[in-house]
C-alpha cells in the first residue's frame, strides 16, 4: 500500500469521549497504514479537549507497539463541552492548521462525530472510527468495544449466579447503557435472565416483575436474575419491593466501569484493525466527513450528516429471546 506521494502527507489521531476496548487496536492501525502511505502521523491526546490546548505528539511505528492487547486508550480521552460551541470549533480547525493535520482519524461516538463534523466543515478532512460500548451508533452493526464489555460483564454475572443460586436469592445487576440497552440485552439473554430493563422499551411496573418472579418461583425457580440497563436505574428500590413482597433475599450489583477496561477480544481488535485501514484509505482517496461502518461481513462508509440522523431500533427477535428462553 507504500504511496511515496500520499495524497494526505499528515495525518492526526485521537480517541474522544468514553474509552472502549480496541482503541488502541484502531491507534495502532491508523498509525502503521498512515506510515505504509509516506505520511507522518501524530497523535492528539484528551480528545477534542487536547486538541483546543495543542497536546500532539509524534507517532512512529514503535510508539504503537505492544498496545494491540491493552484496553484503554494510549491517547488517553476526555469529554469536551467547550467544542459544541463555534467559537471553539474554529480554535480547533486553526490548531490542526498550525499542526500542519490535513487529515484527522476521530475514534468514538455519537458526540464525537458531530465534533468531526464541525471540523469538516471548517476545511479539515475526518473521518470517524465508531468506538463506544454502548453500540448504540446507528450507521454500523458493530462498534469497537461491545464484544469485550459484553464478555466482562457476562463472566461477572456468572460468578454473580454462583452465589445467588447458593442463597436462592434474586440478583439485580446493573449494567452499562444511558441510553441504550444492547449490553444488556446481550448478557440477558447469554446469561438467562429472567427479566431485563431497557430504556428502550416502556417501563415494566414493579406489579409486572414481581408476578414473574412469583410464577418462575411456582414453576421450581430457586434464584432470579434481574439485568437493568443502566439508563433505567432504580435497582435498589427494586429490590426492596421484589424482597418486601415475596419474602425473596435480593441483592444490587452495578457494574460500572468494570465493563470499559479489560484487555480486547479478538473480535474488537480485528475490527479495530480493519477500521483503522479503512479510515486511512478513505483519507488517502480525498475522503472527508466520513464514519466508518460495518455491515453484512463488509466494511463500508456514511455522510458524517447522515449517520448521525439514522436511528437504532432495539432486534425484536432478541427481545423476543429474553422472554421465551428464561421461562423454565
Amino acid at each position: 500500500m507504500s504511496n511515496a506521494n500520499p495524497r494526505i502527507k499528515k495525518i492526526g489521531v485521537m480517541t474522544s469521549g468514553g474509552d472502549a476496548p480496541g482503541m488502541n487496536a484502531a491507534i495502532r492501525s491508523v498509525v502503521r497504514t498512515g506510515l505504509s502511505y509516506g505520511a507522518e502521523v501524530v497523535g492528539i491526546k484528551n480528545g477534542f479537549k487536547g486538541l483546543l490546548s495543542g497536546d500532539v505528539i509524534p507517532l512512529k511505528s514503535k510508539d504503537v507497539s505492544d498496545i494491540i492487547q491493552r484496553g484503554g486508550t494510549i491517547l488517553q480521552t476526555a469529554r469536551c463541552k467547550e467544542f459544541m460551541e463555534p467559537a471553539y470549533q474554529e480554535r480547533g480547525a486553526d490548531m490542526c492548521r498550525v499542526f500542519g493535520i490535513e487529515g484527522l482519524v476521530v475514534i468514538g461516538g455519537d458526540g464525537s462525530f458531530q465534533g468531526a463534523e464541525k471540523l469538516a466543515n471548517l476545511g479539515i478532512n475526518t473521518i470517524g472510527i465508531p468506538g463506544t460500548i454502548d453500540l448504540d451508533i446507528a450507521c454500523t452493526h458493530y462498534t469497537i468495544g461491545f464484544d469485550t464489555a459484553v464478555n466482562t460483564a457476562m463472566d461477572a454475572i456468572n460468578k454473580i449466579l454462583d452465589t445467588s443460586s447458593s442463597h436462592s436469592r434474586c440478583s439485580i445487576v446493573e449494567v452499562m447503557g444511558r441510553r441504550a440497552g444492547y449490553i444488556a440485552l446481550w448478557c440477558a439473554i447469554a446469561t438467562g435472565a429472567e427479566i431485563v430493563l431497557l430504556p428502550e422499551e416502556e417501563r415494566k411496573t414493579s406489579e409486572e416483575i414481581v408476578k414473574n418472579i412469583v410464577e418462575n418461583r411456582n414453576r421450581g425457580k430457586k434464584h432470579f436474575l434481574i439485568i437493568v440497563a443502566e439508563g433505567v436505574g432504580h435497582c435498589q428500590e427494586l429490590a426492596h419491593t421484589i424482597e418486601h413482597i415475596t419474602g425473596i433475599e435480593s441483592r444490587v450489583t452495578v457494574l460500572g466501569h468494570l465493563q470499559r477496561g479489560g484487555s480486547p477480544t479478538a473480535v474488537d481488535r480485528m475490527h479495530a484493525s480493519l477500521m483503522g485501514i479503512y479510515a486511512v484509505d478513505l483519507l488517502m482517496k480525498g475522503a472527508a466527513k466520513r464514519v466508518v461502518g460495518y455491515s453484512d461481513g463488509q466494511y463500508l462508509d456514511f455522510d458524517i450528516n447522515e449517520a448521525l440522523q439514522m436511528k437504532k431500533d432495539i432486534n425484536e427477535l432478541r427481545l423476543r429471546a429474553t422472554k421465551i428462553l428464561s421461562i423454565k
